[in-house]
């Protein structure tokens, strides 16, 4: 049926009307045959009936009413019958009372008896219109569904690239409460579960249109509110009646008011138990449904899963840190008439520990142990080797404090922890023992094990080396060891370092070696300074020197002999001027 036809289509008799003279018929029947001759027995043909288009009408899936010039309901189809039972035909439309059949404008959606419908107004001849009405209930709340489900999709796919950068669980937990509105409360209260007896809490609160105001807590596990501590024990307070009482309680529902708020609590999943409570709230105007529930239940798998990497990060960090701790060199412990002065980086800006060490112990006739060592390798490796070989110091001292005999024992030890576990791992140090005098000089006694050798800067500002050699550490069974004593008057220093500062490289063009020669011109002159100064200059004209290059551990042990007092005068001094070449001036 063309538009034409309902134009012409007359509803009373269910016919066509006789086109006007301006234009063709839509449709006529055709002219009766010219009879052929036939045997009298047979009938003439008769023409086929006019259709009657009211039965075609009844198939529309679109319902159609039919007014007169004036108005009047002519026609009114079974489907429109069915979305429109207010119009009657022979009556005024506009009496019916259907406001999206006013007249303007021709086209429109509205809502009626819970449906959604479309109208469209055609104009047909003779003043006359025909109102076509379809059901778009479905087809919309199909758009609508998909139209929610892209928005939460997209929702939750913002919520996963923003949870997956913090590994940190304060900013992990303060991105998942602002996240979480408006779109899913406009309360939203983040509790982890309770470490030495606290729980900390994270609370977003919706502000007029601005961004959420992010505010956070701790409270004690025993104080936690009944549906919270349930949560974080694995069982899901769904929906409770008195969760709403129990959040104000608590004091996390800012502006609004207890009996007009709907309440739900849902645990984050963790790996082994839940690692928090995630409470949202909003208004009674919003009551969470089926879907909202769905969703809150997805944003918290990603907020589990968030919250469960951070603090595995944290546990994680924490383990580190304690062992770096342990691992780190330790500072000298106070001794009568020694003033210490250290100096330590490592080769990996990542960490703060490394291969290189250093240390001391007291005896008991009032002197000191003390070295300064370097292990192969670097890293973690080389300062869990450096710890082994401190921790078999810190026991071999209290039965050998004779600084030959307590270097082959670190040997043997070292061989036998090596062989153990196949590590084949050395090391070189230089071990010595000092002792004050009354006049408040010391007297160091030295033992080498392929290390590089002391250098000993003296009241006249020159400096000595201090010939001292040995066999590497942890080699081979009873290695040649060298032995020195040394005798420093008071403000005499002497210094031990690792390779990390001679072996350096630098310089204009990045290759060329500190070198020993550079340390001894950056030493003279400086006996005046202070052992704690003294061994960080040489730490800083070292990082001078490298610019921003790669380099080893690098690590400075400085005693000076600080007189009868025991302490260090404490006064101005100058320093050489000029940098590792050795262009000094004196600066007052």
């Amino acid at each position: 049926m063309t538009a034409a036809d309902v134009r012409d289509w007359d509803p009373g008799d269910g016919r066509v009307s006789t086109p006007s003279a301006d234009r063709a018929p839509a449709w006529s029947p055709a002219p009766p045959a010219r009879p052929a001759p036939a045997p009298p027995a047979l009938t003439p043909a008769r023409p086929p009936a006019t259709p009657d288009w009211s039965e075609v009408v009844e198939h529309f899936r679109e319902g159609l009413v039919v007014c007169d010039a004036d108005g009047v309901v002519r026609h009114v189809s079974p489907v429109a019958e069915r979305l429109l039972p207010e119009v009657t035909v022979g009556e005024v439309l506009a009496a019916a009372g259907v406001a999206g059949l006013s007249g303007e404008p021709a086209t429109g959606a509205f809502d009626h008896r819970s449906r959604r419908l479309t109208a469209r107004r055609v104009p047909l001849s003779g003043g006359r219109c025909c109102w076509y009405v379809e059901d778009v209930t479905e087809s919309v709340s199909r758009a609508d569904a998909l139209l929610a489900e892209r928005a939460r999709s997209a929702f939750l796919a913002v919520v996963g690239e923003k949870l997956g950068n913090p590994l940190h669980p304060t900013r992990a937990a303060a991105a998942v409460v602002r996240l979480a509105v408006p779109t899913l409360a406009e309360v939203a209260v983040l509790v982890l579960a309770p470490r030495s007896g606290r729980a900390h809490w994270w609370r977003a609160s919706r502000v007029d249109d601005e961004g959420p105001a992010v505010d956070s807590g701790v409270l004690a596990a025993a104080e936690l509110p009944v549906a919270i501590a349930d949560g974080l024990a694995g069982v899901a307070p769904h929906a409770v009646d008195w969760l709403v009482e129990q959040a104000a309680e608590a004091g996390w529902l800012p502006g609004l008011a207890t009996g007009d708020t709907d309440v739900r609590a849902v645990p984050l999943p963790g790996s082994d138990a839940p690692a928090g409570v995630l409470l949202v709230a909003r208004r009674g105007t919003g009551w969470y449904d089926e879907s909202d529930v769905d969703l809150l239940h997805a944003f918290a798998a990603r907020a589990g899963a968030a919250m469960t990497t951070a603090m595995l990060y944290r546990d994680q960090a924490e383990v580190a840190d304690t062992l770096q701790a342990s691992l780190l060199p330790v500072e000298p412990a106070e001794a009568v008439g020694v003033q210490w002065g250290t100096a330590y980086r490592s080769a990996q800006a990542g960490l703060r520990i490394g291969g290189d060490f250093y240390g001391s112990h007291r005896l008991p006739d009032g002197g000191s142990v003390f070295f300064l060592g370097d292990v192969s390798g670097k890293g973690v490796e080389a300062a869990v080797f450096t710890g082994q070989l401190r921790q078999c110091l810190q026991a071999l001292h209290r039965v050998e404090s004779q600084p030959a005999r307590l270097l082959g024992l670190l040997n043997d030890a070292l061989l036998e922890t090596t062989q153990a576990h196949g590590q084949g791992r050395f090391a070189t140090l230089v071990l010595g023992v000092v002792r004050p005098h009354r006049d408040g000089g010391l007297t160091l006694t030295m033992a080498g094990g392929g290390h590089l050798p002391p250098l000993v800067l003296r009241a006249t500002g020159e400096v000595e080396t201090v010939p001292l050699r040995g066999m590497l550490i942890g080699v081979v069974p009873d290695p040649r060891v060298g032995e020195v004593t040394v005798r420093l008057e008071p403000g005499e220093t002497c210094v031990l370092y690792s390779d990390g500062v001679t072996e350096a490289r630098g310089g204009r063009w990045g290759d060329e070696q500190f070198g020993p020669e550079r340390l001894v011109d950056v030493l003279t002159g400086c006996h005046r300074m202070p052992a704690p100064a003294l061994a960080e200059r040489i730490e800083q004209v070292t990082c001078d020197w490298l610019g921003h290059g790669d380099h080893d551990d690098i690590a400075v042990l400085a005693l000076r002999a600080s007189g009868p007092t025991g302490r260090a005068s404490r006064h101005l001094h100058a320093v050489p001027a000029g940098g590792p070449d050795g262009a000094r001036e004196d600066r007052g």
